[in-house]
């Protein structure tokens, strides 16, 4: 089944940056933007996470989480924490990529004429009932924190 505007996010359990488990549904009465992408500190990775980082002060100021999910593991979430100063919470969805997957964030890729399985860059805004209010599969790293508040009226 196909996501769309308005059904239920699907909800997780997944591990954050420091070990720690954090589940969607206790976020429940606020708004959470959760992005899935590829690798930790890659060039395009890097670029999106620091839109974010950028615009924090804006996500923070309207009570919107942030949440960002990749293969990766604590460890290098927390490299890749420090390093860039990113005030959000990354979360490690390791294989089989369960709940990318239940996004539709995981599939099959094509790159230099081999085809994998990986992570795809789409970004999603839940309301605060835990639904979803927008969903993106073509995102643009550089500016995709800037595109959700445009959208939003937030900026």
């Amino acid at each position: 089944m196909a996501l769309e505007i308005g059904s239920a996010a699907p909800d997780f359990t997944l591990p954050d940056q420091n070990g720690n488990p954090l589940t969607l549904a206790d976020l429940r009465g606020q708004r959470v933007v959760i992005y899935f992408y590829p690798k930790d500190d890659t060039p395009g990775c890097t670029k999106e996470a620091c839109n974010f980082r950028d615009q924090w002060a804006t996500f923070e100021q309207h009570g919107i989480r942030v949440l960002g999910i990749s293969k990766d593991n604590a460890a290098s979430h927390g490299k890749f924490v420090a390093k860039f100063d990113l005030p959000f919470t990354l979360l490690t969805d390791a294989e089989p990529c369960p709940v990318a997957t239940a996004y539709d964030s995981y599939g099959l890729k094509k790159f230099m004429g081999r085809d994998y399985m990986g992570m795809m860059r789409h970004t999603f805004v839940v309301d605060a009932n835990g639904n979803l209010e927008r969903i993106y599969t073509k995102v643009k790293a550089e500016t995709m924190a800037d595109t959700i508040l445009a959208d939003l009226q937030l900026s």
